[in-house]
């Protein structure tokens, strides 16, 4: 049920994380969006101003006029009124009423431009009533005839005007009291059809929309132009600066006129040209140095070799000299022992940089070497009083590899371990799975600072210039043993705080550049999560 469940909520997100990458890498796509909403919301604002301006002028329009013809229209009827009382003889109401309304009907023209209605005030039940074309009374609301009645002032509104067969416009009515002799008090409304201003209101209300979504569209159209002049240039000059940084030094940008993007341009490629020279220079001085190292490394063998002789002699026959020369011939024989360390690690380094160190893989047991490097390391620790403990929490397995340089790097992280450890041990730990070997070396000494974990394998460098060294060494352990690391296409990485020790991890392919993911061990494993390992075995070294 869950994973139903999370299948659907990840085909639900799928479209919205697809067009969020989208939208990031795209700077085009970007620049075009926002342009294209921005126009939709200033076009959006100028066409409600303008339809607002365009409504508000044509009712304005209307409201005059029909109020000035409802006016005069009232004027007009209540002449026809007094004129008809001037007779000798009083027409009946039913002719005063329809007297009126032709009068006025033959004032709205043809087609006509407006109705009206004649309406009692309700004093006299039985008085007439007159509309023309069919016009419902029901079009004239309430409150218009009750400020009609009320005010005795000419009113007006908006509203619906209802014919009798039950179709509806919009429109204006305009009222006014009326009195007819003999008959009592009426309501003149004008009504006035708004079918025009509704058809105007239209024509503007399309004409902005269509001519705004033309606009919008065009001002997409040139936004993508005008990035895209922009864009082009950019991603010609990072496909160029990826190509740069692959090695390619020769890659130069198109300097295409004078603007701003030439001029960028031409600054990438006096860049590069100096980034290429620099980088030749830089070639160079290595591979004068290379050669350096190479050539007094081997210069030095001769004379290093007679010397150790003649330094073996003297240490063999220091018991028959006196105490200052004998003292003398130990710490020759120590210095030589040193001197002929570095020598050795020098050669070494030197066969790294210059691609010759080659690999002689062959199958060996893993825990077996490690078990050597503690039982030789074993008169180190005992003089330091730092104990060693091995673990391994898997069943031994065989390890495709170059058994001498593994050896040599275990050495190299065990003895660092003891050196710069205290009481709390050092913890060396073998792991597997199914794709990789690894060996963890843990001590709980003076540990490294932060930042001293990635600079722990440069070459000669020490983390405290100033601390006594116990057991010698050239400055090169480390990075030699980086570089075994990767020859095989393993890892060696280091952890470390201060004052809560370091840790170091070295993590191997099964065969020799075999391809893995992770490390069968954790970086750093402290030593309550040893102890609880049902399956390990403890091997104590003192």
């Amino acid at each position: 049920m869950n994973r139903h469940l999370t299948g659907s909520i990840d085909f639900l997100l799928a479209g919205p994380r697809w067009t969020l990458r989208i939208w990031r890498r795209s700077l085009l796509l970007r620049v075009t969006a926002t342009t294209l909403a921005l126009s939709i919301i200033v076009m959006a604002v100028l066409g409600f101003s303008l339809l607002s301006r365009v409504t508000t002028g044509l009712l304005d329009a209307k409201d005059r006029a029909s109020v000035g013809e409802a006016a005069a229209g009232l004027v007009e009827a209540q002449r026809v009124m007094d004129a008809a009382d001037t007779g000798t003889t009083t027409p009946s109401a039913a002719r005063l009423v329809d007297s009126v309304v032709i009068t006025l009907a033959a004032r709205a023209g043809s087609p006509s431009q407006f109705d009206v209605l004649l309406l009692s005030s309700g004093q006299s039940p039985d008085a007439p009533e007159r509309g023309t074309n069919l016009v419902s009374v029901t079009s004239v609301p309430a409150d218009l005839r009750s400020a009609v009645t009320d005010s005795k002032r000419q009113s007006w509104t908006y509203t619906d005007i209802k014919s009798v067969d039950g179709a509806s416009t919009p429109g204006l009515v305009v009222g006014g009291p009326l009195v007819i002799p003999t008959v009592g008090e009426y309501e003149l409304y004008y009504l006035f059809p708004l079918t025009q201003e509704q058809q105007t209101l239209d024509l503007v209300r399309s004409s902005v929309l269509v001519t705004g979504l033309l606009l919008v569209v065009l001002l997409a159209l040139v936004a993508g132009l005008i990035t895209r002049q922009v864009v082009v240039p950019v991603r010609a000059a990072a496909r160029t600066a990826l190509r740069f940084a692959d090695g390619y030094l020769s890659e130069r940008m198109k300097v295409k006129g004078e603007d701003d993007l030439a001029r960028l341009a031409g600054a990438f490629n006096d860049m590069a040209a100096s980034i290429a020279r620099q980088i030749k220079q830089l070639e160079g001085l290595s591979r004068v140095q290379r050669r350096f190292v190479s050539d007094v490394s081997h210069e030095l063998r001769t004379p290093l070799t007679t010397i150790r002789m003649a330094a073996d002699v003297m240490f063999e026959e220091r018991a028959s000299f006196d105490g200052p020369t004998a003292r003398a011939a130990e710490l020759l024989q120590a210095q030589l022992d040193r001197f002929e360390s570095l020598l050795v690690d020098l050669l070494e380094i030197s066969r790294f940089d210059a691609g010759a160190a080659v690999l002689e893989a062959d199958p060996f047991d893993l825990y077996a070497l490690v078990a050597r490097v503690i039982e030789s390391a074993t008169p180190l620790s005992e003089r330091s009083g730092v104990p060693l403990r091995l673990y391994a929490n898997d069943e031994p397995k065989l390890l495709n590899a170059d058994s001498r340089r593994i050896d040599r790097v275990i050495r190299n992280l065990v003895g660092n371990a003891i050196e710069h450890g205290d009481e709390g041990g050092v913890d060396v730990t073998i792991g597997f799975n199914e794709e990789a070997a690894a060996v963890t070396v843990r001590d709980y000494g003076v540990g490294l600072r932060p930042g001293e974990s990635s600079l722990v394998f440069n070459r000669f460098w020490r983390a405290d210039p100033a601390r006594a060294r116990t057991t010698g060494g050239s400055g090169l352990g480390l990075a030699i043993a980086l570089e075994d690391a990767r020859l095989h296409g393993g890892w060696l990485e280091a952890w470390g705080e201060p004052r809560k020790g370091a840790c170091f991890r070295l993590t191997l392919p099964l065969t020799v550049r075999g391809v893995f993911a992770d490390s069968p061990l954790e970086l750093y494993r402290d030593d309550s999560k040893l102890t609880q390992s049902s399956n390990a075995e403890n091997v104590e070294v003192r």
